[in-house]
């Protein structure tokens, strides 16, 4: 990992002719014009393809690359979103990409269980309408879980799926840029992803680190056989900007004549012969106008955690009674479809450390700063180029937890907090109301802090997916349930009181750094610090980092709620897998963006071996053209 800031060899300075050069290859104007894709307009489309892939976000970049690989193959990519731009490549400013048409905007379902501090007590749920999909608006931290989670579900009756088998997958897309892992036997070179950490860090990086030692945990590589330690974030940044699945996968390989894109298309069902259960197509609107694109081999829905068990279900794949209630014929009666929902619930801004010193990111300063952007696109330097401002992660183990090589909880490290936050952009994110934030945070708005964001790794609690009427164009019912299972609630306090500990280690103790004492609203009658207050400050300020997963699980045929078989096949349907977040049986205890271009090469690949004997596929595609 990389050194501490005071032992790090000074940043060479740049003459005026350096800058200058920098600057023109760094050029804005390029990077919005690289980031650009080739529609491919109504009339090159084609009548059928070998291989339909509904969702252009982080698996269906992938599979649009691995599958073109083969020349003979057609294969057609539909994305309801367009483009990236300037903005989204900045790491720093991914709170702002969440509040743009960028984000489909959904939000789980109001609860006074949870998420209370939230506008009209219902959860914000960002995801990413665009290509490259959430990892356009993620905070791009790459951590692939443990190997035990993967060991987990080969367990669960899906051979295929162990760490052994998938650990291959990961390092096939990764390009890792980090001096001490070059030699890594668990990291890969070469790939299409670039991993590396962030080219600044704050003044108090150093004492992220120091706490490890106080607090009993090593500094370790959190991607590699052990998890359980500190480390400097690991994120998927390129030249100090975002890399996007788009940006690794897509771009490089849009010009293949066999690979067609096309934005803006939504897709509405997958078309699913009733008699033969043979999958035919899918049917999709684009420019108000209704279309059907046919696959002569297979559909792949990568459409997300959220969007996945929507298409299947508006397919009439799904929950049977569910689907008779809306009035949609039922296909195959599949209950786990929408079921089985896992999320990464956190408590953003409850474990808050406010500063005597200007060593955090404070947007009004910042935003003030003019040589914070020149920097940045002269130099790929400078606290822009901070992923989210996820300075720091230690996976660690709370007093609950019984298997300390597989850790319960994540503390998240950001040099900056809510204070800060003065566009309101991350609040926004959040989806914070605006008088919470001021009682909680007004009469410290502005000022310097740092952030520990606890992040519940293994929730026991699960939501659901449901469709709220026959219209495909109604937003989906999104239930997340946090804290149903009231052990998810004890864990969540453990973690919280860690996080107080690690504000106070005495690396931080230089900046004067104490916990902001202002209790959360509607937990004052709670004792501050006592666990009655954590509690009922982790079902007020219930936040987030994007993580849903396991709403079509994979299992065998003979588990009842399994969606998917270990080829990722949907049960009882030929020509139609999903390949996307939504197919792991249990959430990974770390951040689910890694693993899902692994299960999408690794789909891809299964996807090769299945059709890689039909010599019909070339003949095929020689005549439609």
């Amino acid at each position: 990992m990389k050194l501490p800031l005071s032992t790090r060899p000074a940043a060479p300075r740049l003459s005026l002719a350096e800058m200058a050069e920098r600057l023109s290859r760094n050029n804005p104007l390029t990077s919005l014009r690289d980031a650009r894709v080739r529609d491919v307009p109504d009339a090159a489309l084609l009548k059928e393809y070998d291989f339909v892939v509904v969702g252009g976000g982080t698996a269906g970049c992938v599979l649009a690359n691995r599958l073109s690989e083969n020349p003979s193959w057609s294969v057609l990519l539909l994305e309801a979103g367009g483009d990236e731009a300037i903005f989204t490549d900045i790491p720093l400013l991914a709170s702002y990409v969440a509040n743009t048409n960028y984000n489909w905007g959904y939000h789980a379902q109001p609860s006074p269980d949870y998420c209370r501090a939230m506008k009209g007590q219902a959860c914000n749920w960002p995801r990413g309408k665009v290509l490259g999909g959430t990892s356009v608006l993620n905070f791009m931290v790459y951590g692939r879980g443990s190997p035990h989670d993967f060991d987990e579900w080969e367990s669960l009756g899906n051979p295929g799926w162990g760490y052994r088998d998938v650990l291959p997958y990961f390092k096939r897309s990764e390009d890792v840029q980090v001096d001490s892992l070059r030699d890594s036997p668990y990291h890969g070179h070469g790939g299409p992803l670039t991993v590396t950490e962030s080219p600044w860090q704050s003044p108090m990086a150093p004492a992220f680190l120091e706490a490890a030692s106080e607090m009993g945990y090593p500094v370790l590589d959190h991607n590699g056989p052990h998890m359980t330690g500190f480390s400097f974030t690991l994120a998927t940044l390129r030249n100090g900007s975002r890399c996007s699945a788009a940006k690794a996968f897509l771009r490089p390989v849009q010009h293949r004549p066999n690979l067609h894109v096309v934005k803006r298309a939504r897709v509405t069902r997958v078309l699913v012969d009733r008699a033969t259960a043979n999958t035919v197509g899918v049917e999709f609107v684009r420019n108000h106008q209704w279309r059907v694109a046919k696959a002569r081999q297979e559909v792949v829905l990568s459409a997300g955690t959220l969007n996945s068990p929507q298409i299947l279900m508006l397919s009439g794949l799904g929950p049977a009674d569910h689907l008779r209630a809306l009035g949609i014929p039922v296909v195959r009666d599949l209950p786990g479809v929408g079921e089985n929902l896992q999320d990464h619930v956190s408590c953003f801004g409850c474990v808050t450390f406010l500063l005597n010193d200007t060593v955090s990111v404070v947007e009004s300063r910042e935003s003030r700063r003019l040589g914070s952007v020149v920097n940045y696109w002269v130099t790929q330097d400078g606290p822009l180029t901070s992923p989210g401002g996820a300075e720091g992660i230690a996976f660690v183990n709370t007093p609950r937890n019984r298997e300390p090589d597989r850790p319960d909880m994540e503390l998240s490290f950001g040099p900056g907090a809510l204070s800060g936050d003065s566009s309101g952009s991350l609040r926004g994110l959040l989806g914070i109301d605006a008088a919470f934030f001021k009682k909680m945070f007004g009469e410290v708005e502005g000022r310097d802090a740092f952030t520990v964001n606890p992040v519940l790794l293994r929730p026991k609690s699960r939501g659901r997916v449901r469709l709220r009427s026959a219209n495909p164009f109604h937003w989906p019912l999104l239930f997340a349930n946090y804290y149903a299972d009231e052990e998810d609630l004890r864990v969540m306090v453990e973690g919280l009181k860690m996080g107080v500990a690690l504000g106070e280690t005495k690396g931080y103790a230089r900046w004067g750094a104490r916990l902001h004492s202002r209790p959360a609203p509607g937990c004052e009658q709670h004792a501050f610090r006592s666990d009655e207050y954590w509690a009922c400050a982790a079902r007020t300020i219930s936040t987030n980092l994007h993580h849903q997963s396991g709403t079509c699980r994979m299992g065998p045929a003979s588990d009842p709620g399994a969606v998917v078989d270990p080829q990722l096949r949907v049960h009882g349907v030929r020509g139609l897998r999903v390949v996307d977040a939504s197919i792991m049986p249990t959430i990974i205890s770390g951040h689910p963006t890694g693993a899902v271009y692994m299960i999408a090469e690794k789909a891809a690949d299964m996807i090769k071996r299945a059709w890689a004997t039909d010599g019909q596929l070339v003949r095929r595609w020689a005549a439609n053209r």
